[in-house]
């Protein structure tokens, strides 16, 4: 049964949004506020996360990245300015619906992310890591960005799979050099800077280089 994070603060909407998606087969969760939210996701597994933008706690702008990183997430939100729809679609979100939305919409929407999930783990195999249109998948040792082959030499996909598996972790060149190359880093070089550099070039083609955040003086993250 799949498994939906709903954070909406109006209990009357959350318990509205909990009831017809437990009659649809979700199992669901209900998280009231930012933070209620973020600890409920850091300690239970979801396959979907519906999220309102205007929350007490931590607002639901600074969460979407943090969804995203593992599962879809569709904002539903009063805000219906084209500033925060780019903005929040900008930052990972597959799916925008502004306030008030019909029911059967959101359920079909929902659904539509669920295929989408269906179709990667039938192509690329439920070892596949995702992250932001990304798709890497260890089975394979292939690489697709939106649906579209990236050809990564074998480094550079172990560099790329250290970074997708920990996205919120800064690595340091020794500690991303041990892991691709498996042999200890006695010096520093060049090598992993080139490395990164030929990888966002292939990747730029899809607007994504920019995700291979450098944070300078300690290494290289996921933005």
């Amino acid at each position: 049964m799949r498994r939906i994070l709903i954070v909406e603060d109006d209990a009357e909407n959350n318990q509205m949004l909990k009831e017809y998606l437990e009659d649809h087969g979700y199992a669901c969760t209900q998280a009231y506020s930012g933070s209620e939210a973020r600890l409920l996701f850091t300690v239970e597994e979801y396959d979907l996360v519906l999220l309102d933008l205007m929350l007490p706690g931590i607002p639901g702008e600074e969460l979407v990245s943090l969804f995203s990183e593992k599962v879809p997430v569709i904002v539903l939100s009063a805000k219906s300015g084209l500033d925060s729809k780019v903005e929040v679609l900008s930052a990972g979100a597959e799916d925008y619906m502004c306030k008030p939305f019909d029911l059967p919409e959101l359920l079909v929407r929902i659904q539509v992310q669920f295929r989408r999930q269906e179709r990667q783990e039938t192509e690329y195999g439920q070892n596949a890591y995702t992250y932001r249109g990304w798709v890497l998948d260890p089975d394979t040792q292939e690489m697709t960005v939106n649906g579209e082959a990236v050809e990564l030499t074998r480094h550079e996909f172990l560099i790329m799979e250290l970074l997708i598996r920990n996205p919120r972790r800064v690595f340091t060149k020794q500690m991303i050099y041990e892991y691709a190359w498996g042999e200890e880093y006695l010096a520093e070089d060049k090598t992993i800077n080139v490395h990164i550099s030929n990888i966002r070039s292939k990747l730029k083609k899809s607007g994504t280089d920019s995700y291979i955040q450098t944070v300078w003086g300690m290494g290289f993250k996921l933005s």
